[in-house]
């Protein structure tokens, strides 16, 4: 039996589509407050990204709690429920191998600031004007 060979599109595509269901489950179960955790339960968390490996076996889930409050905390008690969140995912994505998840804070909008910050600067507006 012939093995079926995939593109380097195809494999991103499956990649994206996998990180995408993992971000919505994760979504999900914070939104529901289906973590048994007060830190979580205390705070609104968005997971705004999920880049996944190509060989799917690990997921870097990128959060950032409202308003940026707590980062620390949050993310702390995020690391202390990851075997819940993997459990979770591995049941409803059902996949072969269960991703081992790690969490990171998102720094876009951290970057995002920093930018506008710079391109608000009077020197900056200065020399886009001419």
């Amino acid at each position: 039996m012939a093995r079926h060979q995939t593109t380097p599109e195809q494999h991103s595509v499956r990649l994206l589509k996998v990180g995408e269901q993992v971000r919505h489950i994760l979504s999900e179960i914070l939104a529901r407050q289906q973590v048994h955790d007060s830190t979580l339960s205390a705070h609104s968390v968005s997971v705004t990204e999920v880049r996944m490996t190509p060989d799917l076996r690990q997921a870097t889930v990128y959060v950032k709690p409202l308003l940026g409050e707590d980062e620390e905390a949050v993310l702390k008690a995020l690391r202390t429920n990851t075997a819940f969140f993997q459990r979770e995912v591995a049941q409803r994505l059902k996949l072969k191998f269960a991703a081992k998840i790690r969490f990171r804070p998102d720094e876009t909008f951290d970057e995002a600031s920093r930018i506008d910050a710079l391109l608000n600067d009077p020197r900056v507006k200065r020399d886009l004007e001419d």
